[in-house]
This record gives structure tokens, sequence and C-alpha cells, in this order.
């Protein structure tokens, strides 16, 4: 049976973030709860370094409800705790297309300071561009990344 391509691109977006995830373990990070919500995520305190997939967050600026990939306590340089986001493109796609949604999210609706860990090679150079240089702009948005460049940042930050 083949795989259609966005069971492989789901696929593909889930290996992502199981690094994301190995490395934050490797960091004694321990994960408390997947879909839960921030409240609880922030409200659990008896493992000072932890983690949360797929927590909400509130509302983000469509009115809609906001889910993020990682929610992350117990960062000595963000006590309001950190935010990553997994983008994956292996082709041509529309991940790229959505980073001005992301960003402005990022800036106006985030209640943490976030990471955007991206991957594949199928996201236009001009988008990527784009992306890191929002750094500059939204304070929110801490920095853009590829895996490599993720695990570094995590080896002096975490």
């Amino acid at each position: 049976m083949t795989m259609t391509q966005g069971a492989r691109a789901n696929k593909s977006g889930n290996i992502l973030e199981g690094n994301i995830e190995a490395v934050l373990n490797g960091h004694n990070y321990f994960q408390v709860g997947s879909h839960v919500t921030k409240e609880f995520l922030l409200t659990a305190t008896l493992l000072p370094k932890r983690y949360a997939k797929q927590v909400s967050i509130g509302i983000g600026i469509y009115q809609t409800a906001l889910k993020v990939d990682f929610y992350v306590v117990g960062l000595p340089v963000s006590p309001s705790g950190l935010i990553i986001e997994c983008k994956w493109q292996e082709s041509g796609g529309s991940v790229d297309e959505k980073f001005p949604y992301l960003s402005m999210n990022i800036q106006q609706s985030y209640p943490a300071p976030t990471i955007v860990v991206i991957g594949g090679e199928g996201m236009r150079e001009g988008a990527i561009k784009w992306l890191k240089q929002q750094v500059t702009y939204n304070g929110n948005l801490l920095g853009v990344y590829n895996l490599d460049r993720f695990i570094a940042w995590a080896n002096k930050h975490c």
C-alpha cells in the first residue's frame, strides 16, 4: 500500500518532533502530558524541568483556538517558558506560505518566547530568510533554526 503525500508529510513532521523530544529528554526535561492546557503545564510544579506536546495556549489572531507543538518550562533563560514550533516541508508545498500567520500569532498571541525549528528541503529559501528576519522585528520570536542549530542552542541554554 502506498502512502499519500499528506501521510508522508505528517510522518516526516512527527520524526522532526521526535528529534526535538529527544533533545529535551537528553537535557533532563520530562513530558507531563500531551493535548493539555498551558495552565496545567504551568502548575505541574513537581517536575522543575518539564514539557508538554500539543498545548492549548489560547486564542489566535483569527479568534480560533491555538495549540503549540511544545511548551517547555524550567529553562534558566526563559522563566515564563519556551514554545517550540516544528515546521517540516520535504517537497514543494504550503508550509512556508503559512510563516506570516505563524509570526503574527507568535508576536500577538503566544504567552512565551518561541523558537521555530524547520526541516526538509521543500521550503523556499526566500520564505526561510523572511522568517529568520522576523526575529529582529518580533520580540517573542527568539530564533529560527534547523535541527543541528537547535541542538547547539539547546546545549548552551537548556
